[in-house]
């Protein structure tokens, strides 16, 4: 896991430009979904979290791209927010 992680990072920071741009997509687009599952099974205030948590992280990417932090930041914030969006997406489809 680690090798990956390494080799994913040297990549990332080669190209950052290209992968900053797709990231902003695609962390927004799984933010979206993971929002309208959230939405499917009402709007209680368990809900309202985990829409807050869905925002935050990806707004966090959003952030750390247009404050220009090290490449290295980004992904480690990428990675949370994939993380954390489809966790809230299987979660939802689940319970």
């Amino acid at each position: 896991m680690s090798a990956l992680y390494a080799k994913l990072n040297k990549d990332w920071t080669e190209n950052f430009m290209l992968y900053a741009s797709t990231s902003i997509i695609v962390s927004t687009c799984l933010g979206g979904i993971a929002v309208y599952t959230i939405f499917l099974n009402g709007s209680s205030l368990w809900s309202m979290i985990q829409v807050f948590a869905a925002v935050v992280m990806c707004t966090g990417v959003l952030a750390s791209i247009l404050t220009v932090q090290k490449p290295k930041v980004v992904l480690n914030t990428l990675l949370g927010s994939l993380g954390i969006c489809t966790l809230l997406i299987v979660m939802n489809l689940l319970f």
